[in-house]
């Protein structure tokens, strides 16, 4: 974790660049591709990467909570809220646990990280949600 938080400093403000982080490309930073891929990106991209992929993320939960909102049965309406709030909670507790905040518990970021089980589980509830949005019926 100190580690971590060292590659996150070190990225300064507009970061070291693409695959020049001195952290993750030493292996300074134990787990870089799978729970500690935040700290590698906010190396290299520096504050304004991390700001923008934080707003991504963000998006990300506000177009799902809207495609919710649009749903017209229960169960799409329920499952689209239930999956932003795990997507959420996914991002919430790897940034906490990268930054110290939070022990480290191995949770992944969503999309970013290398990951078998939640990276499966992440893109299925993508797949709901987009076909909650396609077939956007009331079904009695």
């Amino acid at each position: 974790v100190i580690q971590s938080k060292i590659g996150i400093g070190s990225g300064g403000i507009f970061g070291k660049g693409y695959m020049r982080g001195s952290q993750s490309s030493l292996d300074f930073v134990p787990e870089n591709h799978t729970d500690f891929v935040f700290s590698h990106f906010s190396e290299e991209f520096g504050l304004i990467g991390s700001l923008l992929l934080l707003w991504l993320f963000f998006s990300i939960i506000k177009k799902i909570t809207f495609i919710g909102d649009q749903s017209k049965n229960n169960f799409s309406k329920i499952f689209c809220y239930a999956f932003a709030f795990n997507f959420f909670l996914y991002i919430a507790i790897n940034l906490g646990m990268v930054t110290g905040l939070l022990p480290v518990v191995g949770v992944p970021l969503p999309i970013l990280s290398y990951g078998g089980t939640a990276m499966l589980t992440n893109m299925i509830g993508f797949g709901i949600v987009l076909s909650a949005k396609l077939y956007n019926e009331d079904f009695i």
